[in-house]
């Protein structure tokens, strides 16, 4: 059976995607710790993150860098926080959000979101990665 993560990527689930390519997938959680809080999602259904084949694991990061910088930027935030957790669904993904003190980096206080109220983070998101020339990973 495909984690939701995977039927998420097949399309089979909907995801408010702000990167998709070959090797990984960005889209908006859906029980943000902020707003923009951004899931970087390998395609490849791997559980651990240290399974990863170290090329993936290289880029995802990399995806991960890219989209903290612009959440940085175009949410005024401080930091962009990234935790690998790994115990809510049992497929590698990085957690990725702008943050403004340590207290964000709280799961628990992670509330379920409206998915219209996803709807213009992801577009700042996507506006500004395609300004910085990922416009490839919008499609």
């Amino acid at each position: 059976m495909p984690s939701v993560f995977s039927s998420i990527i097949n399309g089979d689930l909907p995801g408010t995607f702000v990167w998709r390519d070959p090797q990984v997938v960005a889209f908006l959680s859906i029980a943000p710790l902020t707003p923009g809080h951004t899931l970087v999602v390998p395609r490849a259904e791997v559980d651990h993150w240290t399974d990863l084949a170290p090329a993936v694991w290289a880029h995802a990061g990399e995806v991960a860098r890219v989209i903290g910088a612009v959440q940085r930027e175009v949410f005024d935030a401080p930091r962009a926080g990234l935790i690998v957790a790994g115990f809510e669904v049992p497929h590698t993904h990085l957690h990725v959000f702008p943050a403004w003190t340590m207290g964000e980096f709280d799961f628990r206080a992670a509330t379920p979101a409206d998915p219209a109220d996803l709807a213009a983070p992801a577009r700042m998101i996507r506006e500004r990665l395609t300004a910085l020339g990922h416009a490839e990973a919008q499609a």
